[in-house]
């Protein structure tokens, strides 16, 4: 098993809104699993010429085991206002657009990491981000590649571990060390039952005058998997 390892330099302020906000739209700090398996199937696409977008989607899907991203530097969350258009044909005089508070957040560096099942999915992946452009949630967020890399993959045998990854955050996780907040995330891309729930995770990360902070946590689990990556310690499953 290999996990690719990208890091980017973030080069325009993003917001990734979370779906439980929408007239205060509130924004992730990092990339929720299902933006690093959005953006890896979004690469493929454009690097296999293919004109079918949610086929690579559904093959990224099946691939990746487990995705998640943190910061490699601070970052500043800012509340901005917005007009949306929420009507496109009116009368003279009627109101069409709408205006709405989000939350935009400014960082230098993130780290997106994925575990493949595959070594030959996983090559390819690390060549597609190579030469496809990135984007940090939306199509106005670019993102630059500074370093993409293969690491191997072990399974870890111990309850407790530290990690620098957001950590399923359930009744099976018990929290022993470290600084984190809590976001509903979406595991997957693709809706595969009757219901689409979000799942909770706690993000390693510390306010510090003013700035949001990577952090670390020191977890111990069970009923979960562990796996230990080379040189990026441990994510929980």
């Amino acid at each position: 098993m290999k996990a690719i390892v990208i890091n980017t330099v973030i080069n325009s302020l993003y917001s990734i809104r979370s779906p439980l906000t929408w007239q205060a739209a509130l924004t992730y700090p990092v990339l929720p699993p299902s933006a690093v398996i959005g953006l890896l199937g979004n690469a493929i696409q454009r690097y296999r010429n293919s004109d079918h977008p949610l086929e690579s989607l559904n093959e990224m899907e099946k691939s990746i085991l487990w995705a998640g991203s943190r910061l490699l530097s601070s970052l500043v969350v800012r509340g901005c206002t917005t007009s949306a258009v929420v009507k496109w044909e009116v009368r003279l005089g009627e109101k069409c657009t709408n205006v709405l508070v989000r939350e935009f957040a400014c960082a230098r560096r993130m780290q997106l990491v994925a575990m493949l099942k595959g070594e030959e999915i996983a090559c390819e992946c690390k060549e597609a981000v190579k030469s496809t452009p990135l984007t940090c949630g939306d199509s106005e967020s670019p993102m630059s590649v500074d370093d993409v890399r293969l690491c191997d993959v072990e399974e870890y045998v111990e309850e407790a571990c530290e990690t620098v990854f957001p950590v399923p955050f359930d009744d099976d996780v018990q929290l022993l060390e470290g600084d984190g907040v809590t976001y509903w995330m979406h595991d997957r891309c693709r809706q595969t039952e009757k219901t689409f729930p979000l799942k909770c995770y706690m993000v390693p990360v510390r306010e510090e005058n003013g700035l949001i902070m990577p952090s670390t946590l020191k977890v111990k689990v069970k009923a979960k998997k562990i796996f230990s990556l080379e040189k990026l310690g441990q994510v929980i499953l």
